[in-house]
C-alpha cells in the first residue's frame, strides 16, 4: 500500500477563506463579502448551484472562494475542491452544511493512486476543524481501500493481500493470524479448491481485536471478505472484456479491512474478528473443473456448476467458521455477482440480511451517511435452484435468473442457526471520475456499516 497523507492541516495563519452557498442562502454569503466581490459574483452569474466554484479577487490576487452546494447535503458536494481550488491552505467558513461531511468529501476528492504516476499538481489543503477526527479516520480507511483495489494484480497477490490484513491488525494492537499450505487445505477446503489453480498459493489471514473499554463478553462483530486478487473465471474462462477490471475482485476483502480500520480507530467497546480469503482464480492443470465435487468446512458437498462462481466458495468456509463463534453480527463483503449490478447498477450495493432489525439499521445509516445500499430478498422459493443430483448443493443456480439472490442463498447455507448476518454484494469501483469519487477502486457502504454498529451499542 502507498503511504499517503490526507490533504489537511491542523491550522494555518495563511489560509484563505472558503465559503459554501446554497441558492436560498446567497444573501447571507454575499453579506460577508466586500462590495467588489459581491459585484464579481453577481456579474459572473453565481447562483449557489451544485458544482459551481467562484474564486474571489482581492489585494494580491485570489483571496477566497465560494462553492455552490445546490441541494446536495452529502460529502460529495465538496468532492472536487481539492483539485479545483488553487494550491495552498483553505479554511471553511460557517454555513449550511455538515462540517464533517465537508472534510470527508474534500479528502475523498483529493485521492489519487500514486504507485507509478504522480498527479499533475498537489491538491489544495483544508484546515481540519475540531470535530473532524471521525471524518479523517473514514477518509484514511477509504484511501487504504482504494489503494488496495487499484494496485495491479502482479504486485498484489494472495500473500501481499494477507500481508496488508496482518499489517492493519498489527498497527492496531490486534492478534493476527495467517493460514496457508496444508493447514489451509484442512481448515478451508473451498478456499484451497479455488486457489490451487494458481502458482501463487491461497492464504486466509485476519485478526482478532478488542476495544480498550470492551470486556471479555463484549459483543463480537465478525467480518469476512472475498479476496480474489485476480479472477480469470477458471475453466469457465471470462472473455477478455470481462477480465479488464478483475484486479478489483478482492474489493470485498479491501472493504472489510477498511470497515475494520474505522471500527478500531473509533475504539468501540466491541470484540472484532476479521477474516479474508486471499486467492487467485487461474487456469492450470491443478485448477478445479466444472462438475468437480468438493467438501466444505461445514461438511456439505458442493458440485462445481461454474468455476467463475468462485467468490461464494472463498466465503463459505470463512462464514462457517465465523458463525460458529456466535457473533452478535456477521458481515461479509464481496464483488460477487454481475446480477447485482444489472439490478442496481454500480452505485448501489446489494444488501441481503436475515434480520429485519439489522437491515433497517443498515439502510437508515446508509441514508444518514450518504453511503447508500438497497435491500434484496433472501427468497426461500429459489433455494431449491441450488440442488445438485450428486452433491448437497451446486455452487450456481439451475435457472438463468436472480443470480444475486441465489448466490446469497448459497452462502446462507453455511450460517449457523440464530446468527444475524448481512451480506453486501458490491461493485467496489468507479467507472468514471465524479466529485469525491475518482475513477478506480472504491469503498462502498463501510461508513454506513460502521455507523449502524456504533449506533446499535450496546448490542445484546
Amino acid at each position: 500500500m502507498i503511504d499517503q497523507s490526507l490533504p489537511c492541516v491542523d491550522a494555518s495563519g495563511a489560509a484563505r477563506t472558503l465559503r459554501a452557498a446554497r441558492p436560498d442562502g446567497l444573501s447571507g454569503v454575499f453579506a460577508s463579502l466586500t462590495p467588489m466581490q459581491r459585484d464579481f459574483l453577481t456579474g459572473s452569474g453565481f447562483g449557489g448551484r451544485a458544482g459551481e466554484l467562484a474564486l474571489l479577487p482581492g489585494d494580491g490576487g485570489v483571496v477566497g472562494a465560494v462553492v455552490g452546494l445546490g441541494a446536495d447535503h452529502g460529502p460529495n458536494a465538496f468532492g472536487s475542491l481539492a483539485t479545483r481550488l488553487p494550491e495552498g491552505d483553505w479554511a471553511l467558513d460557517a454555513g449550511d452544511y455538515d462540517r464533517a461531511h465537508a472534510v470527508l468529501g474534500f479528502c475523498l476528492g483529493a485521492y489519487s493512486y500514486q504507485g507509478f504516476k504522480q498527479p499533475k499538481r498537489a491538491p489544495a489543503r483544508l484546515v481540519a476543524s475540531a470535530g473532524s477526527a471521525a471524518a479523517l479516520s473514514q477518509a484514511r480507511a477509504i484511501w487504504m481501500v482504494r489503494d488496495l483495489i487499484n494496485t495491479p494484480a502482479n504486485l498484489l497477490g494472495p500473500a501481499e493481500l494477507a500481508d496488508a490484513a496482518v499489517a492493519l491488525g498489527t498497527a492496531n494492537g490486534a492478534t493476527c493470524f495467517r493460514t496457508e499450505g496444508a493447514a489451509l487445505d484442512a481448515a478451508y477446503p473451498t478456499v484451497s479448491a479455488v486457489g490451487r489453480g494458481s502458482d501463487r498459493p491461497p492464504v486466509v489471514a485476519g485478526f482478532t481485536w478488542r476495544g480498550s473499554k470492551a470486556t471479555a463478553d463484549a459483543p463480537l462483530i465478525s467480518l469476512c471478505g472475498k479476496g480474489v486478487v485476480f479472477d480469470t473465471g477458471g475453466y469457465d474462462l471470462k472473455p477478455s472484456a470481462g477480465m479488464l477490471r478483475m484486479k478489483k475482485d478482492m474489493g470485498g476483502a479491501a472493504n472489510v479491512l477498511g470497515l475494520a480500520r474505522i471500527l478500531m480507530e473509533a475504539d468501540l467497546p466491541i470484540r472484532l474478528a476479521v477474516r479474508v480469503g486471499c486467492v487467485e482464480n487461474s487456469v492450470s492443470g491443478h485448477a478445479m473443473r466444472p462438475l468437480d465435487v468438493i467438501r466444505t468446512r461445514r461438511g456439505l458437498t458442493v458440485e462445481i456448476g461454474n468455476t467463475d462462481a468462485e467468490g461464494r466458495l472463498v466465503l463459505c468456509d470463512l462464514l462457517a467458521e465465523a458463525s460458529d463463534e456466535s457473533p452478535a453480527l456477521l458481515i461479509d463483503c464481496a464483488t460477487l455477482t454481475g446480477a447485482a449490478r444489472v439490478a442496481l447498477g454500480p452505485e448501489l450495493p446489494a444488501l441481503f440480511c436475515n434480520d429485519d432489525d439489522w437491515a433497517t439499521r443498515l439502510l437508515t445509516a446508509g441514508t444518514d451517511r450518504h453511503d447508500p445500499m438497497w435491500r434484496l430478498p433472501l427468497w426461500d422459493g429459489y433455494d431449491n435452484w441450488l440442488d445438485s443430483p450428486i452433491a448437497d448443493l451446486n455452487n450456481v443456480s439451475s435457472k438463468p435468473m436472480a443470480g444475486a439472490v441465489t448466490a446469497a442463498l448459497y452462502m446462507r447455507r453455511f450460517i449457523a442457526p440464530g446468527v444475524k448476518w448481512a451480506h453486501f454484494d458490491i461493485y467496489a469501483w468507479n467507472d468514471a471520475t465524479r466529485p469525491g469519487r475518482p475513477e478506480g477502486g472504491e469503498a462502498q457502504a463501510i461508513r454506513a456499516m460502521a455507523t449502524a454498529i456504533a449506533h446499535s451499542l450496546p448490542i445484546t
